[in-house]
């Protein structure tokens, strides 16, 4: 990979920091924002023709795990995949992620059944999960320090076409040609961005040893938290020994301190798996919300959706015109909007299908200005030799924190409607932000 360039202005004898799209840059920017936009071009579109899906599958009944299974595989991969980044470099991981999409990709869109269709998005999890990582490590390796808020400000941005697109796309795609093409017609897209990221990537493989621990606490996490979920909705005594591998798998494999909120870098990590749980916990259910209560179609239900990704990409731009500002004051801010956006939804939605669009925008402004500030915090505290580590660690809390969120707020909202599942998820984004200010590294 190439090293970090900086250029001096003769005159005013001052580093210019930069630009992402600059000789050096240009093809790490691209591919890595290729990357991005299909992987959420995928998920805005899901989440509008899940109802549909379901409906279609005669398994409504299983309408969280179209959702769960994508975080629980996911859990795996990342573990594996910021072990695998960090000894032997971010291509394998990389390009095995992207292939590994597209056979879950195949899997659901062609699927027979619900339980199939679940395997299906399982598989797409464990791929979207080792692509992910290496993102990270990649963006670690290229840029400098004080030019990585902007990356992560254009990795949010990347979102901005799906987020216009996505769901409606989705919708219209389920309604006149079938949501399975939904699934199918995401497989020619892959090619393009595994090929702009080649250039990028030779030359960055090592040969350090793999890790063997942390892929058996993987496997206790992932089994963990399947088993929790499955013996909450069920009433199962299962979910005892669920807890009892979650906590275990967490303990090995977040940072020490993590579970208790400890300042700095735990926190940090700690933050992006309560507002993503959050976030996502809320957003898989506002889709059925529209498509029941209020007869949205799909495509309406879409527009819905997309007002939130907006608010994410625009407040994911604000935070990254800031360079030099406090991380934590994005963090404090970020967490306060997303846990009132979330509160007006669970009102919205009880009074008009419309009155979530306002909600969900100061949701999504929430969310960009927390969450590209927290990957910015965890690669600042990371040495360079855990950068894969602690990357995989951000995206377990992410991937569980989602996870868990959606599958508790399934079984709520099957045991008790739809509002105990929104207070469910509004009670976690409290807790973030009433954590928020500990991202901050306390100062001697």
């Amino acid at each position: 990979m190439s090293a970090p360039v900086e250029t001096v202005d003769p005159a005013a004898g001052a580093v210019r920091r930069p630009r992402l799209l600059a000789g050096p840059y240009r093809t790490a920017t691209v591919g890595i924002l290729l990357v991005v936009t299909l992987l959420a071009f995928e998920q805005m579109a899901v989440g509008t023709v899940m109802p549909v899906a379901a409906r279609e599958l005669h398994g409504l009944s299983m309408y969280a795990w179209g959702f769960s299974a994508v975080f629980i595989s996911g859990l795996v991969a990342n573990v594996l995949a910021g072990g695998w980044a960090d000894a032997r470099g971010p291509a394998h991981p990389l390009f095995t992620g992207l292939a590994v999409f597209v056979a879950g990709l195949v899997i659901a869109g062609a699927a027979p059944g619900m339980a199939w269709f679940v395997a299906g998005r399982a598989v797409q999890g464990f791929g979207s999960g080792l692509a992910v990582v290496p993102l990270y490590v990649i963006v670690a390796h290229v840029y400098p320090e004080e030019s990585r808020p902007k990356v992560f400000a254009a990795m949010s941005a990347a979102w901005v076409v799906p987020s216009l697109v996505g769901p409606s796309v989705g919708g219209l795609v389920a309604e006149h040609v079938g949501w399975r093409w939904v699934f199918l017609g995401l497989v020619p897209l892959v090619l393009p961005a595994a090929v702009m990221l080649t250039p990028v990537l030779r030359g960055s493989r090592t040969h350090g040893a793999l890790p063997r621990g942390r892929t058996l606490a993987a496997g206790a996490l992932a089994a963990g938290a399947a088993l929790l979920l499955w013996g909450i909705d069920h009433r199962s005594p299962l979910a005892l020994p669920g807890l009892a591998g979650l906590v275990y798998g967490l303990r090995v494999l977040l940072p020490r301190g993590t579970l208790r909120l400890g300042r700095g870098l735990p926190t940090a990590i700690a933050m992006r798996g309560l507002m993503m749980g959050t976030m996502a916990g809320t957003e898989a259910f506002i889709p059925l919300a529209l498509v029941t209560r209020h007869g949205f179609t799909p495509t309406a239900a879409g527009v819905v959706l997309t007002s939130g990704a907006l608010g994410w990409s625009a407040g994911s731009w604000w935070q990254g015109r800031f360079t030099d500002a406090s991380r934590a004051r994005f963090a404090v801010l970020g967490a306060a909007l997303l846990a009132t956006g979330v509160a007006g939804i669970t009102l919205a939605l009880y009074i008009s299908g419309w009155a979530a669009v306002p909600a969900w925008i100061v949701a999504g402004v929430g969310m960009g200005m927390a969450f590209p500030t927290l990957s910015v915090q965890v690669l600042s505290l990371s040495a360079p030799s855990e950068q894969g580590t602690n990357s995989s660690a951000l995206q377990v809390s992410d991937t569980l924190g989602s996870s868990l969120a959606v599958g508790v707020a399934g079984a709520l909202v099957n045991a008790a409607g739809l509002g105990a599942g929104l207070a469910w998820t509004l009670a976690i984004g409290l807790v973030a932000a009433a954590a928020a200010h500990r991202v901050e590294v306390s100062r001697a």
